[in-house]
């Protein structure tokens, strides 16, 4: 008797474990300031109900890797999909502490962000390479998307035959030039948002639950 519940006890954790439902790890990927933690906290937000960290004006805000668990996203078409977010500092090619010190900063806190952010660079690329099964690539619309950091990235990301969207944001502002960006990445998903504002934010949960099942 006892061996037979041991069994059944051990079957129902197989079943459970089969059938669990698929959950990817998705990154938000992108140079500095683009916008990667307004857009997780609005994912998380929207979907899970708070929020994953603080947002400044300030470069380097995002210092170290955050990631929400178990956020599922609905599409219109009745499909969904469960996700772990992760936020990352963003990428850059270099961090000088004097750039801290324009905003205001003394030089012994900016050399200290300098370091943290550096350190929190080669974090987010360690995910990239190891962890991650998808990217959402934010892009500033005001910015030239040619930059050397995009093109690298996208690269990295290529290289590892991962799906990935671009988020062209902060298409509020009067000189957002989207079509640039399309013309960057033609191989590439293009969704135009503005994190402030929301808008266009479903054509992007349309387009993660489209690329990301």
């Amino acid at each position: 008797m006892d061996i037979f519940v041991q069994t059944k006890s051990s079957f129902s954790r197989f079943l459970s474990t089969f059938f669990k439902k698929k959950r990817s790890r998705i990154g938000i990927y992108g140079p500095p300031n683009a916008g990667k933690t307004t857009l997780a906290n609005r994912i998380t937000r929207d979907w899970a109900g708070d929020a994953v960290g603080a947002v400044s004006e300030i470069p380097h805000e995002t210092r170290r890797a955050h990631r929400k668990q178990d956020i599922t996203i609905s599409g219109t078409n009745g499909h969904t999909i469960t996700i772990d977010i992760v936020d990352t500092p963003g990428v850059t090619t270099k961090i000088d502490y004097k750039e801290f010190i324009e905003y205001g900063l003394d030089k012994e806190e900016a050399i200290t962000r300098a370091r943290e952010a550096t350190e929190g660079v080669a974090e987010a690329m360690h995910w990239l390479r190891e962890d991650i099964d998808g990217v959402v690539y934010m892009l500033d619309a005001t910015s030239d998307p040619f930059a050397q950091v995009n093109i690298m990235m996208i690269g990295i990301i290529e290289s590892r035959k991962l799906p990935v969207i671009i988020a062209a944001n902060k298409i509020d502002l009067p000189d957002a030039a989207t079509q640039k960006i399309r013309s960057a990445f033609p191989q590439h998903p293009v969704v135009p948002i503005s994190c402030t504002e929301g808008k266009n934010i479903e054509d992007l949960y349309e387009q993660m639950v489209h690329s990301f099942r």
